[in-house]
């Protein structure tokens, strides 16, 4: 299943939505994919599931890459 997570990069600042930053990580809960992403140091604001028609839509973004962790 593939996540969408939106974040700070330091987790010493507060978080400030023009300064936010989305990836999108493959796995197979919020759970595991808050530890694969937990060594770099992010303020994970949330993690939300991208299925479906959104999944889709998110597809045809330029930008759109699956990291694999």
């Amino acid at each position: 299943m593939v996540f969408k997570v939106y974040f700070q990069e330091t987790n010493k600042e507060v978080p400030v939505r023009e300064k936010t930053k989305v990836l999108f990580v493959e796995g197979e809960s919020v759970r595991d994919v808050r530890k694969k992403i937990n060594d770099r140091g992010y303020n994970v604001e949330f993690v939300q599931a991208v299925t479906g028609a959104y999944l889709e839509y998110e597809q045809q973004n330029e930008d759109y890459k699956v990291l694999e962790i």
